[in-house]
């Protein structure tokens, strides 16, 4: 299913479905769906044509049949899945025993039996007249399909990633050469130490934000408190000043309840006698500026610094309003730097553009005009992973880039650039990628949550009978990082975890979603669906607590929505879940449900959504899960994470019905009761189940599609751990296994049988222990058999007995390991060496940004380490991110701890880079067993 084919790509297999005899249709019906079959599947073709096509080339009859076809699809495919829930449901068994309740049971289902054949013969002829009407129209209008230009395809293995800021060719020279000056950050005298405040200004598109992120990361360290704040157009003040004080380490519950006053003077008390960086991004309103500049009145003269950016000059002025202010206006990259960072994306190699390519990439770098995103679009839209593509797609792509960037055109011009990168995206990629206009502007979008909303929709189709549809979307998501559609974010171990969706991309794609009616938005900015009846998506949006969105009023608009979605903050506008006949997800995640909410849902409602695919209730302050969760059959992401409320809590035995889950996510310590793992034979992904008896553990065993697995074990008895072991060897694609165990006594047994009887499969990447063990487990498999753990990218090992050298040369060969984690209950041997040819897939290399470590101060200085030499300065050029030292002082006095201390500090604070330094005082080593005090080198 997407925005080029409607429901097609599924509804198509469900027609078929249909022909099968367990349906029993009449010959009449079955004709009639064999001719819809065949009809469909000839528009369907037709179509991904006009997918193909460049949206402004598109003739509006074209366009016109096209949404008829969609909606069409969409239709149908609402009356089948009705037809199939009802029909599926008759054939579920009833409890009822006795032979008169059986028999009246029998009549009654063949009665409405009867009675859904009925209703589906009446809509598939109703269809099949739309449909023949559609065509004849087509017809008589003569309304044909132009043949598109062959789409530029991008190699699916293809990995490089959006370029980061430090791949902005330009970017640290700007920063050094012209913000650092006019920032003021050398010196002693009175300048240095007033409130400075800086503008950064220019057209979208020119990398403001990456220069002020570049800066922020540089100069952070040198203050007590900072904050990055992105703003963007429809801001709410209210919001921006409580995303400020967070920022800046104020995290407490009680400002939601706040007025903007109070917000202002909070930050006022909490910014007197602190240095602080303050970066707010993005900012399109005078006014709005007016009132966040009050909280920054207080000038305390201890040098602190508040940086803006903004695509409007009016605004930079009076961002900067003082004598002591700089507006610093953002230019275009050079032709030199422009063509650097265009050849990096596209020719990674040494040996630069080939000649033939050298005038046509000089034509298309004019017209970028200089500007980043307009050069790292076009270049990852050409890049061609282990082949250059054939130069007259470049010519193509030349002749539809229009006039060329400049200041004065740049919005219309960016969006054709972004447009052609765009019509170039195969069908399913412009869905996924159109989908995320859903997501307010400046939203952090969760990578997997997202997959997961790609699966329920029906966005995501298999490749082949076995494969994982998360997997594939994952695919799906990676495409569109490497066509720069999306931006990566990072986690501190250069994990993606979520993106962000750059606002001028935003803006094409919310267009091209409201002309196709895709998704519908309302919000508080005036924007409604009330006269609208074929809405299919809705995003529910309130980012100005001050003019809440408006009620959903329009029940024959409700009727066809497939899916919801509500952010934060929200009011009493959410209709009753009856309203929603063929609703597929629903994701309320950080909407608060809890005592006292203003969102009104009763969650037994849920059970009447029997179409529901996604269910995301994640930080919804819910304590409980209704029984009649158990009535959505088709269920297949059940999100219930980060709800305190349901620690201890046991999930409803209902949970057992639903047997096309593939992904459940709770919370440590939610009990799974006894005959509900056994059910869920579709399940891929599990996180974080408590157990606590044998026969549950024992259940794992038939979740033979289990991908990813975390789970508590909660006794410590050694039947439970032998029933886990015996499930977890019948796993064969666990790819992620997380281990939790509260029992401290017995935790050494389960590692012992682990290594005994479980051989880790091939294709394991990812292994955590969070639980006092050994090493043995681990040194069992490797010698054993190596190639069992030749994936094994991220290792974490908590509470271990001790570390010997023998397990650093061990772990050091494991061919495929990135990270590692090992934290150490008990002081180990004083030397590990670390060998040259050891860990060579490890990320402690000089490329590391941030470094986590221990050191004892009585061991350093019986090693003569005096001075506390860490090495970073000649080591590690590239740290620009946090530095933590964790120092244990026991044995050592008072005076050699603070001495200690000192010395890191002095030796951390000389790194060119001035990384943020973070020194934590363990009082005794045994303290240091603690999950608080968990160190990582990134």
């Amino acid at each position: 299913m997407n925005i080029v084919t409607g429901a097609m790509g599924s509804l198509i297999p469900k027609l078929g479905e249909l022909l099968m005899e367990e349906y029993k249709l009449h010959k009449r019906v079955k004709k009639d769906v064999e001719f819809l079959t065949k009809e469909l599947e000839s528009m369907h073709a037709a179509l991904i044509k006009v997918g193909e096509v460049p949206h402004d080339q598109l003739d509006r009859q074209v366009k016109l049949w096209a949404d008829e076809v969609r909606e069409l699809s969409y239709n149908m495919e609402d009356v089948v899945d009705k037809f199939l829930v009802r029909v599926e449901g008759i054939q579920q068994p009833h409890d009822n025993t006795g032979r008169f309740k059986e028999l009246k049971n029998k009549l009654i289902g063949l009665f409405k039996k009867g009675k859904n054949h009925h209703r589906i013969a009446d809509a598939v002829k109703e269809i099949k007249e739309q449909l023949q009407e559609v065509a004849a129209r087509r017809e008589r209008n003569k309304v044909a399909v132009s043949n598109p230009t062959e789409p530029i395809a991008i190699d699916p293995c293809l990995r490089a990633l959006y370029a980061e800021a430090t791949e902005l060719v330009g970017i640290y020279g700007k920063r050094d050469q012209d913000l650092m000056r006019l920032l003021c950050m050398e010196g002693d005298d009175a300048s240095t130490k007033r409130l400075k405040k800086v503008s950064i200004v220019g057209f979208g598109g020119l990398g403001k934000t990456t220069l002020a992120r570049a800066v922020y990361d540089k100069i952070k360290g040198d203050f007590d408190c900072r904050a990055f704040v992105p703003v963007g157009q429809n801001p709410d003040m209210k919001k921006v000043l409580r995303d400020i004080l967070i920022d800046l380490g104020n995290p407490h519950s009680d400002l939601a309840m706040l007025d903007a006053n109070q917000l202002i003077k909070k930050l006022h008390e909490f910014l007197e006698n602190k240095r602080y960086l303050v970066i707010i991004d993005d900012i399109w309103d005078e006014k709005l500026w007016e009132g966040i500049n009050f909280a920054f009145s207080n000038r305390n003269n201890l040098g602190s610094r508040l940086i803006t950016t903004t695509r409007i000059v009016g605004v930079s002025n009076s961002c900067c309003s003082s004598d002591d202010d700089s507006v610093y206006q953002m230019e275009p990259l050079s032709v030199d730097d422009s063509r650097r960072l265009f050849y990096k994306r596209i020719f990674p190699g040494e040996n630069g553009c080939p000649n033939e390519f050298e005038q046509v990439s000089r034509d298309i770098l004019k017209k970028c005009g200089g500007v980043p995103l307009a050069i790292i679009t076009i270049a990852s839209a050409l890049a061609g992973g282990q082949k250059v593509k054939p130069k007259c797609e470049w010519d193509i792509l030349l002749q539809s880039l229009g006039s060329g960037l400049t200041e004065d055109n740049s919005l219309e011009e960016m969006r054709r650039i972004l447009s052609f990168s765009y019509s170039n995206l195969p069908s399913h990629l412009k869905t996924c990628l159109l989908h995320l206009c859903i997501y307010p502007e400046d939203s952090l979008i969760y990578r997997d949550r997202l997959i997961w909303k790609w699966v329920a929709e029906g966005f995501v189709h298999h490749g082949n009978q076995g494969t994982s549809l998360f997997l594939l979307g994952l695919n799906y998501f990676n495409q569109l990082i490497n066509r720069s559609m999306i931006q990566p974010i990072y986690d501190g171990l250069g994990h993606v975890y979520a993106c962000l969706v750059h606002d001028m991309v935003l803006d094409l794609i919310c267009n091209l979603s409201h002309e196709a009616k895709f998704v519908n938005v309302l919000d508080d900015i005036g924007n409604s669906i009330s006269s609208q009846s074929n809405v299919r998506r809705l995003s529910i949006q309130n980012r100005n607590e001050d003019y809440p969105a408006k009620p959903l009023t329009n029940i024959m608009s409700m009727s066809r929505v497939r899916s919801i979605t509500i952010f934060p903050p929200v009011f009493s506008i959410m209709p009753a879940l009856s309203r929603f006949e063929v609703l597929r997800v629903l994701d309320i995640s950080d909407c608060n449900l809890g005592k006292g909410s203003s969102l009104q849902l009763n969650l037994k409602n849920v059970g009447h959504l029997i179409h529901l695919r996604y269910l995301g209730l994640a930080n919804s302050g819910i304590s409980e899960l209704p029984a009649e969760i158990g009535n959505l059959q088709f269920l297949e992401v059940l999100d219930l994470e980060c709800n305190r409320g349901l620690y201890g809590v046991e999930l409803p035995a209902t949970v057992s019905k639903l047997r096309r889950l593939i992904c459940l996510k709770v919370d440590m310590d939610v009990v799974v009761p006894v005959g509900t793992l056994q059910n869920l034979t579709s399940i891929e992904v599990m996180m974080s189940i408590l157990v606590s008896l044998n026969i549950t553990a024992q259940e794992l065993g038939n979740l033979a599609r289990l991908r990813q697995l975390h789970i508590s074990l909660k006794d410590g008895s050694l039947d439970l751990y032998e029933g886990f072991v015996k499930s977890l060897c019948n796993l064969r694609h666990i790819e992620n296994l997380c281990i939790y165990c509260n029992s401290k006594e017995t935790s050494f047994e389960l590692m012992d049988l682990l290594g005994e009887r479980w051989v880790p499969p091939a294709h394991l990447r990812q292994f955590e222990s969070r639980m006092p063990s050994q090493l043995s487990a681990l040194r069992g498999w490797i010698k054993r058999d190596p190639s069992h753990l030749s994936n094994l990218s991220k290792l974490i090992l908590y509470l271990v007995k001790e570390v010997q050298q023998e397990d650093v040369e061990i772990i050091g060969g494991l061919l495929s390991l990135g990270r590692l984690w090992i934290k150490s209950t008990h002081q180990t041997q004083r030397l590990l060496v670390i060998r040259a040819y050891g860990f060579r897939c490890m990320e402690l290399s000089p490329r590391a940004e941030s470094v986590y470590f221990s050191l004892g101060v009585r061991v350093a200085k019986e090693d003569g380490n005096c001075g506390f030499d860490l090495g970073l300065q000649g080591n590690l050029l590239s740290l620009r991110g946090h530095v933590g030292v964790w120092m244990y002082c026991g044995g050592a006095r008072v005076g050699e701890a603070k001495e200690a201390e000192a010395a890191v500090r002095h030796a951390l604070e000389a790194h060119p880079n001035h990384p943020s330094i973070y020194i934590h005082m363990v009082p005794d080593i045994a303290e240091g067993a603690h999950d608080d005090d968990l160190c990582e080198e990134r």
